[in-house]
This record gives structure tokens, sequence and C-alpha cells, in this order.
């Protein structure tokens, strides 16, 4: 038995696809045939025939930034829950951080993630910690994490403070062409901190968080790159390369600009809550702890930043940051709260409402930055739909209209500012690993 998706609006900017069609699949899970045009496909009587009636039929989405909490943490998220939450916002894959307890920082943590997600519905990537612990103090075994099929490393969470160590990162992870991601935080600046420092933190009395120390952070990275490059202290064929995790400031969009004009290979991404929310709806808020993470929601300048980053091509892709917390660990004194937030259920949602019906960007981008862009950071094989090839596929209806609710939630947890918040366009399903699972 085949399933066919037919007057499907088929959009995949990786193979510059944008027309009206149907896709026939095989009972594995391979893509038979693609038809473009307005015409039904044929069909033989034990086909399972979908009309999309003009829906949006788009490669996988892929969230290049999650937090799973297994292992270790399982009373937050686990794998499989994670995957339910990922389904249900449209994502057919995503990357985990390693800051679990314990910390995935050697082979033997990317082996547990692999073999207990293998039948989940979504593929999971393993991002490896760059230091042991997280400690910023000793490297891991970044050529045993490439051994094990990991193409990215990162200490989310908190950067590299010291500069030989992140010097030596890059040299080290440019010998196994693997990708630093870092969480870009001057943590001398920051201890302590709460929310973004302004007069919104003067007025409610918390410890703010100059913003300045991201691009503290990026200046520094960037500035041992040029420097690793201009003096050819490693193979020029391998390059480092470098992702500003959940970007959040004017200043560090600066740099991250003109690096990119220089030729480096740099990129960023964006979480949702940092193009939609500022430090304001932080302070007009009754309940402050869903409104708490790191970076803290910014200034309404930055926020316009990103939003115009965003529209110019600056920023490459977007993120969840998906976080979860138990509800005492965000019903509590702002202060006491645990920073971040959920996002993959609410992603696809604001960024169709804030975006693409406001006109910053294309349903195009769009998809670019929740599916292309971030597999091809990642260093990840593109989603193509063609013969032959496994159909990993997103389906988006671009005009529903819904409200966010706590009850619809897949996730273990439900701490996001976003609650009762109406948006238009959501993923109603996907289809991966030879399954369909729709959205309702």
């Amino acid at each position: 038995m085949s399933t066919i998706f037919q007057r499907a609006h088929l959009l995949n900017p990786a193979e510059n696809l944008d027309a009206t069609g149907s896709i026939r699949i095989d009972g594995s899970g391979f893509i038979e045939s693609v038809s473009l045009g307005s015409a039904d496909m044929p069909h033989n009587d034990d086909d399972r025939v979908i009309d999309l009636d003009g829906k949006l039929l788009v490669p996988g989405l892929f969230d290049m930034h999650c937090h799973f909490r297994e292992p270790g943490q399982e009373y937050k998220e686990t794998l499989e829950t994670g995957s339910s939450a990922a389904a249900a916002g449209g994502y057919t894959g995503v990357a985990l951080m390693p800051n679990t307890r314990p910390v995935i920082d050697s082979p033997l943590g990317v082996a547990y993630i692999r073999h207990h997600s293998a039948l989940l519905p979504v593929d999971l990537e393993v991002i490896g910690a760059m230091t042991v612990e997280s400690r910023g103090e000793t490297l891991a075994p970044f050529g045993k994490f490439r051994s094990y099929g990991v193409t990215a490393i990162s200490d989310d969470g908190t950067a590299i403070q010291n500069t030989q160590i992140m010097r030596l990162a890059f040299e080290y992870a440019s010998n196994f062409d693997l990708l630093i991601i870092q969480h870009c935080e001057d943590k001398t600046l920051t201890k302590g901190g709460v929310m973004n420092e302004s007069h919104f933190s003067t007025i409610l009395g918390l410890k703010g968080i100059p913003d300045v120390a991201e691009a503290i952070i990026v200046s520094r990275d960037l500035q041992l790159m040029r420097y690793l490059q201009q003096h050819k202290l490693h193979d020029p064929l391998n390059q480092p390369r470098y992702h500003v995790a959940h970007i959040s400031t004017g200043a560090a969009l600066d740099l991250v600009r003109q690096a990119k004009l220089d030729g480096l290979q740099v990129t960023c991404e964006v979480t949702p809550h940092h193009f939609t929310l500022s430090d304001e709806d932080l302070f007009l808020a009754e309940a402050k702890g869903n409104f708490i993470m790191k970076p803290p929601l910014g200034s309404a300048e930055n926020m316009q930043a990103l939003i115009d980053a965003i529209a110019d091509g600056t920023i490459d892709a977007i993120a969840t940051d998906h976080a979860p917390h138990a509800a005492h660990e965000k019903d509590c004194p702002p202060d006491q709260a645990a920073f971040g937030i959920t996002g993959l259920e609410t992603a696809v949602g604001l960024t169709l409402t804030e975006l693409v019906s406001k006109n910053v960007i294309t349903m195009q981008r769009a998809i670019e930055m929740l599916s292309v862009n971030p597999r091809k950071i990642m260093n990840l094989a593109p989603v193509h739909f063609r013969a032959g090839e496994m159909a990993n596929m997103t389906i988006i209806d671009p005009e529903v209209e819904w409200t966010v609710t706590k009850d619809d939630m897949k996730s273990r947890s439900q701490n996001t500012p976003f609650i009762g918040r109406r948006l238009k366009g959501r993923a109603v399903g996907i289809y991966h690993k030879g399954a369909l699972l729709e959205n309702r």
C-alpha cells in the first residue's frame, strides 16, 4: 500500500521547488514519484490518499538546539516526551544539547541517546560537550565524538571563559570538521543576574544581566578565529566553523554580520521568544517565571535588531532552545526561577504569525530557517523530494488559527509564556520513518 499526498503546496528551498503537486510514498517510506500540477495522482484501491487541499508540504523541520533532559532529569522531559513534543510541533529531527546529568562528554553518552531513541518518531542528533563536564577546563574527546557521528560540540549553558582553552577548542575541532556552538556569556558580568539589565530590572529590584556580556564573548571568539586563519596555525583547508546560539543583541549581530563579510565561517540562530518578547513583557507579566531565560529577554531595540537581522539574512536559523522545567521550578519568585522555556510546539505558529504574516520574511525563507539551514549548518544531509529518497516531510496549514493551551501540549513540562496566545499557522502533521503522525 502506498501513501499519496495530493494537491499539496510543495515547498522545498533546498531544490528550488515551489509548486502545486503530489507525492507517492511506498510502504517502506521511500518516495516513489513526484508529480507537479493540480491533477490527482492515479492510485490503486488500497492506497491511502490524503488530499492536502493546498496545505504546505515542506522538508521535515529540524531544531538544532533542544534539551530533552535525559539522562538525569527525566521529571522535566524524556527522550520519548520530547520527541512527542517535537512531532507535534512539526519537527522530524532535533539536536540535543549535552548538558544532561551526567554531561554528554564522551561517546558513552552518545551511545545512550542513540540506543534509546532508535524507535522514536523523530531523529535525535547528539551534540557533544566541548569540555569535560562542561567545566571549561579540559577538552572533551573530539576525535571519538566524530567517530560516533557527532557533527557539533557545545558547552551550552555556559561559555568557555578561558581564552587559551577556547583557542585549543577551535584548533582541535577544525581537525575533525566539528561545528563549535557557543552560548555567548561573560559570566563575570552575569553572575546572579535574573533578567536584562534595564530600568525594568531596577523597578522590579532584580539583578540585571548586561547585554554586552554576549557581545564580549562573540568578539573574543571571532578575534581568535581571525588570528588562527591569518597566521595559518592549523590546516588552512580545515577552517574553524563557529555558530552563535540563541543570539539576542544588536551588538552581537553587528559582529557576526562583519565576520560573514570578512569570510569567516560563522552562523547564528535566533529563538522565537527573542524575536517575539522583550523585557517589558516580563515586567508586565503577573507570573514572571516563564519569562525568565538565558539569554534574557532583551530591550525592544534589541528585539527589533533581531527582526531586522532575520530580514536581511544575517541570522541563519530559527531554533527553539526547548528547555522544559517542572512547575515548581517556574512557579516561584523570579530570582529563584530556572532559566528557559519550552518551544517546540509553538515555534511554527510564532514564526508564521510574527514573521511571515507581517511580511518580515517569505514562507520560503521561513522554511529555510526552520529546516534547510539548520541541517546545512550541522553538516547533515539535505531533504529532497525525489524518487528513491526516504520521505521526510512536515505538513503546515498556514491559515489555521489556534490558541496555545497547556492541555494540548505533548511535552512533559508546560513552562511557556505563550499560553493563551492566538496564533495563525501550525504544523498539522509529519511523515517520517515510514509513518504519518497527525497533529489534531
